[in-house]
């Protein structure tokens, strides 16, 4: 998927705090406080689970496959019935292995006309190897991806029907990043920008030519039961303002346990390349998890990332979240 760097950045200012008050009201009530004071819609868990679930029935969508190019089709039909324009950039790539690839980012737009905008984004591949499965007879076969990859489609999916519903006073892109997750095996050593292939062109060659966003959210990893999302190292360090605004409002939600107000190690997803190639200041909500050995949940690499271990009630927490978000905004 993506690398975890063996740096922990050293950012340990707490960027908001709750008074004393804030802490003793009750999670129904902040919600309602805050649905009432900005008008978001609800999140619906059960549709941003049938939006993983087809994504996973399609079997795992590695590039160059099947189950790959009938995923694309799913997901840009699915987005030409909510936005307003949807674009899809098809590009050539090479992977570590020398494996040529036909990858597609698919973007769906909500008022393209507006300036001010909000940019989110997940990668809809999967791995094409189970590289860290605990049966070694396993590490050539392709992932399902249900949490790595499909949970953060099938979550902004749902955010798109919901815009539909109810229009937003920003503009908001949507983009799937294709070939994020054939980087090189765990075995092996890293010389070379091999992750994220989909958003490395996509911040070379946006879909608008100078195209700009106010800021932008990558969600990866978000549908696991108890997921933790600590404080990205590179989302602090690109973008701390962002990270405060989308855990202050987390936290408004009653989701502290949920978000951390802890900072963590900095990973290469495709938030990275937008920071640095498309100057997007933009961060990552991505469960980490420190006490396994990759620093990830364990079905990370695995056959189990199936949908069988993909929680409703965490879709339901990081949707609320963005939503409030886009609308607080």
């Amino acid at each position: 998927m993506k690398k975890l760097l063996p740096i922990i950045l050293s950012i340990s200012v707490l960027i908001f705090s709750c008074n004393d008050s804030n802490k003793n009201r009750n999670k129904s009530a902040v919600k309602e406080d805050l649905n009432s004071a900005i008008s978001v819609p609800v999140f619906d868990p059960d549709s941003a689970f049938f939006f993983v679930k087809a994504q996973t029935d399609f079997g795992p969508r590695v590039p160059n496959t099947e189950a790959h190019k009938k995923c694309a089709q799913f997901l840009q039909t699915q987005l030409e019935k909510y936005c307003d324009k949807v674009t899809v950039q098809p590009f050539n790539a090479l992977t570590y292995d020398g494996t040529k690839i036909n990858g597609k980012n698919i973007i769906g737009s909500f008022f393209p006309e507006k300036e001010k905008r909000v940019l989110l984004a997940a990668h809809w591949d999967s791995r094409p190897f189970a590289d860290n499965d605990p049966d070694f007879a396993n590490r050539e076969k392709p992932i399902d991806g249900a949490n790595d990859g499909a949970s953060g489609v099938g979550l902004l999916l749902e955010i798109a029907r919901q815009l539909k519903e109810k229009s937003p006073n920003i503009g908001v892109d949507i983009i799937f990043f294709d070939a994020e997750d054939w980087g090189t095996k765990n075995s092996q050593n890293e010389t070379g920008d091999w992750w994220c292939l989909g958003s490395q062109h996509w911040a070379k060659n946006p879909h608008i030519t100078n195209y700009k966003a106010d800021f932008g959210i990558l969600l990866d990893m978000v549908g696991a039961p108890n997921a933790k999302f600590y404080q990205e190292g590179y989302s602090l360090y690109y973008a701390a303002s962002i990270v405060a605004k989308v855990w202050s409002t987390a936290y408004k939600l009653g989701y502290k346990e949920y978000f951390l107000n802890v900072a963590s190690n900095p990973i290469t997803d495709d938030h990275y390349y937008v920071n640095k190639l498309a100057k997007i200041p933009m961060i990552n909500i991505i469960h980490q998890d420190q006490t396994t050995g990759t620093g990830f949940v364990s079905t990370w690499h695995t056959l189990q990332d199936n949908i069988s271990n993909i929680d409703k009630h965490t879709l339901y927490v990081v949707g609320t979240t963005v939503l409030g978000v886009i609308y607080e905004d």
